[in-house]
């Protein structure tokens, strides 16, 4: 076998991003720009501040006006008019980096919706560079921004992952790869023709941790899938380096076998200098202000004398993140992180990385609040925000996104497995409870019950969040619903909505919550499901402008979803349409900075659909108490709410008076079923008063 041409190598490096990033890093040496901004702690409500209202559009499933990119489409003054009208402040259309792979000079597609990112230029299959800035500028021009994302985690089996198998250069340092002697070939198996890589057996992991090759088996496998991954780490089959040597190496990935895991502690710091390349490319280039850390919470594992690697709450995942989001800070950008771990990670990780979190803590608890028609979860998981010392300002409430309804509840099964909680009137170990909380939801969100979503390995279940809403209604068929059906999975999306943005943070609403997107069938994105990856069910195409209604797919394919609501333009025109609806929630929202109010209380309720969250509005503007029902029972209950002085209370949606909080701090909530109110009780005791009088 002989060694690589050297035209090759030559070619792989100029097309490698770590070659690309090195070029570009020394045009900031020198220079005094990357010291005009605080860097060194996290600021939120900074960043909550300059967007509080983002639209998630993935870019796969977006169907392009006609004769125009995906990214023209998304930066066109026609849709602009209606995200502007909505009150959208921020456009985050997932990674349109270039992803995939690449055998010799043939670049391969992506196998996780472009999160494997092999090259810093734009996917000529979303647009261009030039299209990317153009967008910036169009939402600039509608007082918005752009958003987006890094991967600090991985990257796809691009240049530099093939450099990296031949051993080129400090290549090797940028993932977790081993090259494991010829005499252990024995140990590996053998990489079935047409493939790049074998994933490894229990076992065959474990006699590599033996023989002090790999740190071992990791505390979980994500996207576990028996005969798919089984474990962590794959094998590559015999590659001929540039040095003419033969090697197998052993890689990590925390997601799928086309995404090798990089090393943050590597003597090379390779990866470092790679991401924090990535994320200044996307804001002194394309016009970002902000980035998403995609899975950032996975930078640091470390072996154990015994039992699995220590692969989560690793304290390198908080130091890179700490020099990541201190990176960004400084070119005057700001970042959020996408962390599904414990509350006490998402915590700590906050301090000096990412600005803001998604919020996984409460995402899971509103739905099973509505599937129970029950809030206590939701109240308990509420709670947990403000005793871990999260800002509520700080976190990213969220409808839908590109990734499954997360049922992992990570907090209650690794660290806190064996505390105790109180639930239902009884005391639960945090193990327990998640297996009651996981098996309650997904018998109502699969199964025979609602067909029409599936369960996504051991991490969720796929769904939209109008299919969500179907199984809590007990809808079993969405091919045959009735106006009334259609009627009622609007208003339950308004309460969602209502939950999400009338609390403080930002508040994310997807293109498919626009639309009333509903799952596509099975049989239309089965190949796409190969590996057991259902969330192409959920993704389905759609139109925003309806500038394209003979499309039946998406240019990358995907079949277009049934819309409930329609295009936003006609929409916009119905004041009863869900657009018109949220519309002027999130203009409520806005005229009383909900968004940067600061969040005082969670009740407790008699009622137990009705959930209560009260906030300190800012500049002295009252106090505002979001009261939601989660049943399709009326409620009728008064609460108390003591150390808020009494005044009017108006109904900030009706915009009318509704009655008086006496001095006892009694207020009546009436609400039918499935229906929120935004109240303000428009008194004048000092701050310093409701903070002392009030507890979580």
């Amino acid at each position: 076998m002989n060694a690589p041409a050297p035209e090759y190598v030559e070619w792989l490096v100029g097309q490698s991003m770590l070659h690309q990033v090195r070029a570009r890093a020394r045009t900031y040496a020198g220079q005094a720009r990357l010291w005009l901004h605080p860097y060194a702690e996290a600021r939120p409500r900074v960043a909550c501040a300059m967007s509080s209202v983002w639209l998630t559009a993935y870019p796969g499933a977006v169907i392009n006006t006609p004769g125009e990119s995906v990214l023209q489409t998304l930066g066109s003054n026609t849709l602009w008019r209606s995200l502007s009208s909505i009150g959208i402040q921020a456009l985050h259309p997932g990674p349109t980096k270039v992803a995939g792979g690449l055998r010799g000079e043939t670049f391969t597609h992506s196998v996780d919706g472009n999160f494997d990112r092999i090259g810093l230029s734009i996917d000529q299959r979303f647009g261009t560079e030039e299209q990317f800035v153009a967008m910036s500028r169009m939402a600039a021009a509608h007082n918005a921004v752009v958003i987006d994302d890094v991967v600090p985690s991985h990257t796809g089996k691009g240049p530099d992952f093939r450099l990296a198998e031949m051993n080129y250069g400090d290549y090797p340092g940028l993932y977790h790869m081993i090259e494991i002697k010829r005499e252990d070939w024995s140990l590996l198996p053998d990489v079935s023709e047409g493939r790049d890589s074998v994933n490894l057996a229990p076992e065959t992991v474990d006699a590599l941790k033996e023989k002090c090759y790999i740190v071992g088996q990791l505390q979980r496998v994500i996207f576990f899938e028996p005969g798919i991954k089984e474990t962590d780490w794959s094998a590559t089959p015999p590659v001929v380096g540039v040095d003419g040597n033969v090697r197998r190496w052993v890689y990590l990935h925390y997601f799928k076998e086309g995404q090798p895991s990089l090393n943050w502690l590597d003597p090379t710091f390779a990866a470092q200098q790679l991401i924090i390349g990535d994320a200044l490319h996307s804001l002194d280039i394309l016009g970002a202000r902000g980035l998403r850390l995609d899975a950032n919470g996975f930078l640091g594992i470390e072996r154990r004398p015994h039992g699995n690697a220590w692969s989560e709450s690793h304290p390198l995942s908080i130091t890179g993140n700490q020099l990541l989001g201190g990176a960004i800070r400084k070119a005057g950008g700001f970042s959020f992180q996408e962390l599904n771990l414990t509350v006490d990670d998402i915590a700590a990780m906050s301090k000096g990385g990412a600005d803001l979190s998604y919020d996984f803590i409460t995402r899971p608890a509103y739905h099973h609040a509505l599937l129970t028609g029950d809030t206590e979860f939701l109240r308990l998981m509420l709670r947990t925000v403000h005793q871990y010392g999260i800002d509520p300002a700080s976190l990213i409430h969220a409808l839908q996104n590109h990734d499954e309804l997360t049922l992992e509840l990570v907090h209650f099964w690794t660290l806190h497995a064996n505390s105790t909680f109180t639930f239902q009137g009884q005391t639960w170990p945090g193990n327990i409870l998640r297996e009651h909380i996981r098996e309650t939801m997904y018998e109502r969100l699969s199964g025979e019950h609602a067909p029409y979503n599936l369960r996504f390995v051991t991490n969720g279940v796929s769904c939209t969040t109008a299919s969500v809403i179907a199984a809590a209604l007990n809808i079993r068929d969405l091919h045959s619903l009735s106006e009334q059906d259609k009627e009622n999975i609007r208003q339950v999306h308004i309460l969602l909505s209502m939950y999400n943005a009338l609390q403080p943070g930002v508040f994310a609403i997807s293109g498919w919550d626009l639309v009333g997107a509903l799952p596509l069938p099975i049989a239309t994105v089965e190949e796409r499901m190969f590996d057991g990856d259902t969330r192409w069910i959920q993704r389905g195409a759609y139109d925003l402008t309806g500038e394209n209604p003979a499309a039946t797919e998406s240019e990358e394919g995907i079949p277009r979803a049934l819309a409930l609501y329609g295009h936003l333009p006609e929409q916009l025109a119905d004041p009863q349409s869900f657009a018109s609806q949220l519309k002027h929630i999130l203009a409520v929202r806005e005229s009383y900075k909900i968004a940067s109010s600061k969040q005082i209380a969670i009740p407790d309720v008699t009622s137990a659909s009705l959930l209560v969250m009260v906030h300190e509005l800012p500049a002295g503007k009252g106090t505002q108490v979001t009261a939601l029902n989660f049943s399709a029972s009326t409620v009728d209950e008064t609460i108390e709410l003591s150390g808020i002085a009494p005044g009017p209370v108006v109904d900030m949606l009706a915009e009318s008076v509704v009655g008086d909080l006496d001095e006892l701090g009694t207020l009546r909530i009436a609400l039918e079923g499935y229906r929120g109110v935004s109240l303000r009780i428009v008194s004048a005791l000092p701050t310093a008063v409701i903070e002392e009088a009030v507890d979580i």
